[in-house]
């Protein structure tokens, strides 16, 4: 993820000699990395990329912090002038409020903190919020919500604020969401909810938020709105994440919740909030503080001793060095009897847990630059023989049909509706996602074919003559469990049905594959005067037709299947050293003489005829050369003669 604070906010809360240019260029080096600088009016913003353990360093705060650590060790001053989270301390709590009822499972929320705050005055927030707000690309509002986001920028921690007149019996139930239940945000959205889902349900039996994503519409603030409940917590972050997921609400606020935050930093949250609420919205405390702990945070101590540097990273450090930079890190160390006994601060809870964490935090602040090159041994892993073959075939197959003039593409494994809908196959034979970005890929593919006629659909106009090809996955649907992938090739053309099967034959031929017939097909979505199943002996491999009246033709072969039976090399075959006799036959075709039946039948009935070639179609009469010799002598012309008559003889009854 990314954050974006400003230069000016920043200095709020280090002391530093440092330009914002270098603090850009060290902090890259070693923490955060500073994607850019923008002046803008008599500030700079920064746009920083935070890495998805570190979520404690995604706030103005958190950046301070990790310059305090590493700015020094480029030769720069750096420290904290002002530490909020023990500059700000809650005064007197209470866990029961006669202002506020609140029930939170300790599994759900580990710690809930709530006051309420009276006499209000929403108006625009002070000047200076507002820009540093937009500075940072947040819209400012009001001065009620402006604050919940200046919070969460400067401390890294989400706040809520709840109209609280709206909130019905005075109550809020925190609970696990019943599957079915509806809830409409913030944002005017109504959301269905999957079930077990952290949600906040108030005395009236209303939901009033979608915990850790957003809260409720029923709840918001509003230009009337005069008492405040200022809401500040943390969550079970499994349980956000997953309902961000499946309902595909993704927040900023649910960001921060599904990586797991501090419970310590929600204290000086709160105690930071109420004095903005007191400073810029003229409100006063009308209730005791709720603060729900149940299970305060118990610092974890890890043990570690100098050579283990030395081991894990390959460099000696002097210990005073190590000791300066965790300390610089908010970490508490002692060092005795030649070890360091290293207590994880709270907001490095869920990353740092045993001591190569350390050893890492070490070596990345003193620079990874500084760690001596040494190449790794040469390793041949040996690859699963059946996907050796698949890469070899995969590779030559490209190779080929990029020769024969086809352009390869590379599509999504899912398809929308009205793309399975397009070519009348079964909507219910088709997987599901539970939380598509997009209606355009909502389903995982059975077949190539709605991808490749999206492909040329929208590809036609550009160009006169369209041949593309795909070597993809399919996923076919099991009573239980995960479906079937199979590997399939698919091609398809703007040409025609001939083209198309010129480029299988020769696709054929260059695998060594031989036996290849045709025979019929009920694909509902290929026209029935124009469809064939592909056979490689007995078994079938694969589909060539047109998609209904369209003008897109397709094939699509099994990959796998193909991949078993080719060979590099073709078996060899002795030239025959006698003569070969041509001789054309025109042939009437009928539903029941199909081409390949009369093919088939023709061969049985033949001992001297090598092979057939279709020379051409007009209406129901095909033409067709046969190739005759015999392997001991030279033919006739006349004995090639009569075996055509027996075969025309043989063939009547079709």
């Amino acid at each position: 993820m990314n954050i974006k604070i400003t230069y000016g906010w920043l200095r709020d809360y280090l002391e530093t000699d440092a330009s914002v240019y270098e603090i850009q260029k060290y902090l890259s080096l070693c923490g955060p990395s500073v994607e850019r600088v923008e002046k803008l009016g008599d500030d700079y913003v920064m746009d920083i990329e935070i890495t998805s353990n570190r979520i404690d360093s995604a706030s103005v705060l958190g950046i301070a912090q990790e310059c305090q650590a590493i700015l020094p060790m480029f030769g720069k001053t750096a420290r904290l002038k002002l530490n909020p989270l023990t500059h700000y301390r809650l005064g007197q709590t209470t866990t029961k409020n006669k202002s506020l009822t609140v029930q939170a499972p300790a599994e759900l929320c580990s710690r809930f903190c709530a006051v309420v705050i009276d006499r209000v005055s929403i108006k625009p927030s002070p000047t200076l919020i507002q820009r540093r707000l937009t500075s940072c690309g947040i819209k400012a509002i009001n001065n009620v919500v402006d604050i919940s986001n200046y919070l969460m920028l400067a401390l890294g921690q989400p706040v809520h604020t709840f109209d609280y007149d709206k909130i019905g019996g005075t109550t809020m139930q925190l609970r696990l969401s019943h599957p079915g239940e509806q809830i409409t945000t913030l944002d005017g959205k109504t959301i269905e909810l999957p079930g077990d889902d952290i949600v906040i349900e108030d005395g009236q039996g209303k939901l009033i938020d979608l915990c850790g994503i957003m809260g409720a519409l029923n709840s918001a603030i509003s230009p009337s709105t005069k008492r405040v409940l200022l809401f500040v917590q943390t969550y079970n972050k499994n349980k956000i994440r997953r309902t961000s997921m499946l309902t595909g609400q993704r927040t900023v606020a649910a960001t921060f919740f599904e990586k797991g935050l501090d419970e310590e930093r929600v204290g000086p949250t709160m105690a930071y909030g109420m004095e903005l609420f007191k400073k810029n919205a003229f409100g006063q405390p009308s209730s005791p503080i709720i603060d729900i702990y149940p299970k305060t945070y118990q610092p974890v101590r890890i043990t570690i001793a100098p050579p283990d540097f030395d081991r894990i990273i390959g460099v000696s450090l002097k210990p005073k060095l190590i000791e300066q930079i965790l300390t610089r890190l908010g970490f508490a160390v002692k060092f005795a009897m030649n070890q360091f006994t290293v207590t994880v601060p709270s907001w490095r809870q869920y990353d740092v847990a045993i001591k190569e964490d350390v050893v890492e935090e070490v070596a990345r602040v003193n620079g990874y630059f500084n760690l001596p090159n040494v190449l790794q041994p040469i390793a041949l892993v040996k690859r699963d023989p059946e996907m050796e073959r698949l890469f070899v075939y995969q590779n030559q197959i490209k190779i080929f049909l990029k020769h024969l003039g086809l352009n390869e593409v590379i599509n999504y494994s899912m398809v929308s509706a009205a793309q399975i809908g397009k070519l009348n196959l079964d909507l219910t034979d088709h997987l599901e996602l539970n939380n598509t970005v997009s209606e355009e890929i909502k389903y995982l593919r059975t077949t190539l074919a709605p991808s490749l006629a999206k492909n040329i659909e929208e590809n036609t106009g550009k160009y006169q003559t369209l041949r593309l090809f795909e070597i993809g996955k399919t996923y076919v649907r099991r009573s239980r469990g995960l479906p079937n992938e199979h590997y399939r090739l698919g091609i398809a053309v703007n040409t025609d049905y001939f083209d198309l099967k010129g480029m299988i034959e020769a696709l054929f031929t260059e695998l060594n594959l031989t036996k290849i017939s045709y025979g019929p097909t009920k694909l509902v979505f290929l026209n029935q005067n124009c469809r064939m199943e592909i056979n490689l002996g007995k078994q079938a491999v694969g589909f060539i037709g047109q998609i209904g009246r369209s003008a897109v033709f397709v094939a699509e072969l099994d990959f796998e299947k193909l991949t078993e039976s080719a060979s590099i090399l073709p078996i060899y075959q002795p030239v025959n050293q006698y003569a070969e006799i041509k001789l054309d036959w025109t042939v009437s075709l009928t539903p029941s003489r199909s081409y390949q039946s009369l093919v088939d039948a023709v061969q049985a009935h033949s001992r001297w005829l090598n092979r057939v070639e279709l020379i051409s179609l007009y209406r129901d009469k095909a033409t067709l050369r046969l190739y005759f010799s015999a392997s001991d002598r030279n033919l006739t012309e006349k004995e090639a003669k009569q075996e055509l008559e027996t075969i025309k003889t043989a063939t009547e009854s079709l």
